[in-house]
């Protein structure tokens, strides 16, 4: 790259022009001749399908390619005006700050004020000056009061905040975020993404990468970049990415979907979720469960609640609510501090890990805290081996899982090296393949492009009744369970809603009961979204909650 500086693009915290880049184990560029040019108090969101390039991209501005990976780049990149190719990626993170996709990644202190500490500290700044920043970034961030809590401790839309926190600290002119709504309740989203416009406003240069593009073009960004097999094919206003994208890969308002499809054949919903019964018998059981995190406050108190044969279960409600720890203790991660649960009519108390692991499947947050193996095809077999599943079986368990997720090409690659977002679905996959009867996932949605979790979602709904996959093997899940702060997940798929509030149980029935109350959801932190809003405007015609293609296909059909 060119070191010469540009007087002319001084002004500009961000150009970028003709960047490609290739990592050094792949045979095509990852990013193909991309150019950008960012102002001060402007908003560009990058948008495109998982692994289209658009963290590779983020790498390359904020330093990290070719430093910490591996990679042939061509083009400029010029930070306010200088090219900083040649200089120190501790330079290059006091231009451009990044908050990554997965916050854990991101987070070294072992308590919140150490944390946003910890780049001050590394800048040489004084002991003051550090003091001063923390305090101003955290009331700014309104997070004062997390400050001397154990990162370990938070939830992960807490992490989240923390990682902006940090970098916000070292007053960069340059925000990069990348999947910043990811682990945040639709109610957090809606701050962040004032915060987004706040900081815009007062001159700092935003960079933002996100699938969920209908909640980030409420921001009215300056320019939509869309990026598909590392090459920009739409670059203009958010009315004309509304108008001409592909709502079946990008998740647009449902009412821009519902205008769009009117007139025009669409695939019949071949998803249609039984209703959940009372009556069907309980596979898991939680009596009066409360629980404690040492000897913090109680982070489920007093929960009972059966999950029942046939259910299909949204659970929602605000960061830190409790959903992740109630959820671990259906796999035995957690044992109640108070109160019991019973697995299949047995208290997990008396079962090991590895006998609950054949019963219930259970899928991390963050795909970090499984994925290990050196291919993906061994990640997949792991779990089944250890249950002596036979290996001829494992094989096509491992085939049809990938295929159910969409990976089949990516069978012999190192998980860790996937984007975040495919890692996640390796993560599903591995799951899938050791045939547990009880599937439990934990945001399965968080970091995935719009087509690839439809698709996926459709799969494991289907497989939820026990109609086989595109393969003809039936997975006979007696019951799904996910958490999920997309309120259109719940929509699309669930027979039974839960919202969990200060670690209990606040609601619990069909969406179209629970998700009804929108005074309540507020009081939830849950902002009703367009798409819940068109179901319920038209639930007396359909009589059930669906996408947003499928209400104008039923729409068109009255």
């Amino acid at each position: 790259m060119s070191t010469r500086i540009r007087s002319t693009e001084a002004a500009r915290p961000l150009v970028v022009d003709r960047l490609s880049c290739r990592y050094a184990a792949r045979p095509t560029p990852a990013v193909r001749d991309f150019s950008l040019t960012l102002e001060a108090g402007k908003i560009v969101l990058i948008a495109g399908a998982s692994g289209s390039g658009k963290t590779t991209l983020l790498r390359c501005i904020n330093g990290l390619i070719p430093r910490s990976y591996r990679a042939e780049l061509s083009g400029t990149i010029w930070l306010k005006g200088e090219d900083y190719s040649g200089r120190p990626l501790a330079e290059v993170s006091q231009v451009v700050g990044t908050v990554l996709q997965d916050p854990e990644r991101q987070i070294l202190g072992a308590y919140v004020r150490n944390e946003v500490a910890f780049g001050l500290e590394n800048l040489g700044l004084p002991r003051e000056e550090i003091v001063r920043r923390i305090d101003e970034t955290l009331e700014y961030l309104g997070i004062a009061g997390l400050q001397l809590r154990e990162t370990f401790s938070l939830s992960g839309g807490e992490k989240q905040k923390v990682a902006l926190a940090g970098v916000l600290a070292m007053r960069p002119a340059i925000l990069a975020l990348d999947e910043p709504l990811a682990n945040l309740d639709s109610a957090s989203a809606q701050d962040a993404l004032a915060l987004v416009r706040r900081l815009a406003d007062e001159g700092k240069a935003i960079l933002i990468i996100e699938h969920r593009v209908e909640d980030v073009l409420g921001l009215n960004p300056d320019q939509v970049l869309y990026l598909d097999n590392g090459e920009v094919t739409y670059a203009g206003s958010a009315e004309g990415l509304l108008q001409t994208a592909d709502y079946r890969a990008v998740k647009l308002p449902a009412p821009v979907v519902i205008e769009r499809a009117r007139g025009k054949r669409t695939k019949p919903a071949v998803v249609q979720t039984p209703a959940s019964r009372t009556d069907a018998a309980a596979v898991v059981e939680y009596e009066g469960v409360s629980f404690s995190y040492a000897e913090g406050p109680p982070v489920l108190r007093g929960v009972s609640l059966a999950i029942r044969r046939g259910d299909l279960i949204a659970v929602l409600g605000p960061n830190g609510a409790g959903k992740t720890t109630l959820l671990k203790h259906a796999v035995g991660l957690l044992r109640p501090t108070e109160g019991r649960v019973l697995l299949e009519g047995a208290d997990t108390r008396d079962l090991t890990i590895a006998k609950m692991a054949q019963t219930v499947g259970y899928v991390f947050q963050s795909p970090r805290h499984m994925l290990f193996a050196p291919t993906v095809s061994e990640e997949l077999g792991f779990g089944p081996r250890n249950l002596r599943i036979p290996a001829e079986e494992i094989s096509e368990n491992i085939r049809q899982a990938l295929a159910v997720v969409h990976l089949s090409t990516e069978i012999d690659r190192p998980p860790l090296a996937l984007s975040f977002g495919q890692q996640k679905r390796v993560s599903i996959a591995a799951i899938l393949a050791m045939r547990s009867s009880i599937l439990v996932m934990d945001e399965p949605t968080a970091g995935q492009d719009f087509a690839n979790y439809m698709s996926f979602m459709d799969s494991v709904a289907g497989l939820a009744k026990g109609n086989g996959d595109s393969h003809g093997r039936e997975y006979n899940f007696s019951a799904i369970v996910f958490i999920t702060h997309d309120v259109d997940l719940a929509v699309s798929y669930a027979n039974r809603v839960l919202i969990m509030n200060a670690g209990r149980i606040a609601a619990d029935g069909p969406p179209h009961e629970v998700l009804t109350d929108f005074d309540l959801l507020h009081r939830w932190r849950i902002v009703p979204s367009s798409l819940l809003k068109a179901n319920l405007e038209h639930f007396g015609e359909t009589g059930r909650f669906m996408r947003a293609e499928w209400l104008a296909g039923a729409l068109n059909a009255q």
